[in-house]
């Protein structure tokens, strides 16, 4: 079985990374994960990104018995045009085909190239085939259940929607990553999202506890910007 690190993205040089940076880190990790509980769905989707990760726990879950039908949803990005050259939703069910999953449980939205889009599209795909979900869970990056699930409130809230992602520590996802610096960009990037986003009519609005963001902001203030939205 490929590694962590090897299932998710090319090893990067790190810089310094202080003790209090990575309290805030973890911080921000535990709010991004819901902890909602498993239980049957009609359908799993599951987003497309750099982690291959998603691919497997959407595949562990069809084993589970937690649902019968998978959605792999993406096309590509700046950073996984090269990983996934035939688009991140082909890849993760090439991925899923390999992990015993029957191709006829499988559909691929191959378009969406955001959030929203990966829940608008994955809708209409599944209304084409028939399917009218009452209940989804999606599958995500571990810091990307919160984000996932307030969009999808906002675009499908006819739909009872939970979240599950790849059951990791924040420092064995870093240390898979191979990147640290590039992952606490990441968190700050999604929790910016998480913030904005409400106003901008992209997803429903979320708490942000202050302690969270003032991790946010001690981040931030620290450089860990390569990920936020351009003002």
């Amino acid at each position: 079985m490929a590694s962590e690190r090897d299932r998710r993205a090319p090893v990067r040089n790190t810089g310094t990374i202080t003790d209090t940076q990575l309290a805030a880190a973890r911080l921000i990790w535990d709010y991004h994960q819901l902890g909602h509980d498993l239980r049957p769905a009609d359908v799993v989707i599951g987003l497309g990104s750099h982690d291959l990760g998603v691919a497997t726990t959407a595949a562990d879950l069809y084993h589970r018995g937690v649902t019968k039908t998978l959605v792999f949803t993406g096309a590509n990005s700046p950073t996984t045009r090269h990983r996934f050259p035939r688009g991140e939703a082909v890849h993760y069910r090439e991925h899923a085909l390999a992990l015993g999953v029957p191709g006829d449980a499988i559909l691929v939205e191959p378009d969406a190239t955001n959030t929203g889009a990966n829940i608008t599209l994955s809708r209409e795909l599944l209304t084409r085939t028939g399917i009218e979900p009452a209940s989804v869970l999606l599958v995500t990056k571990p810091y990307m259940e919160r984000r996932a699930y307030a969009t999808t409130r906002r675009v499908w809230p006819e739909v009872d929607v939970r979240c599950a992602s790849e059951e990791l520590a924040f420092e064995e996802y870093a240390t898979g990553i191979g990147d640290p610096k590039l992952v606490l960009d990441m968190l700050v990037g999604d929790l910016q999202r998480i913030i904005e986003y409400p106003r901008l009519g992209y997803a429903i609005k979320q708490n942000v506890p202050a302690e969270v963001r003032a991790a946010y902001d001690g981040l931030v203030g620290a450089g860990f910007t390569s990920r936020l939205m351009k003002a």
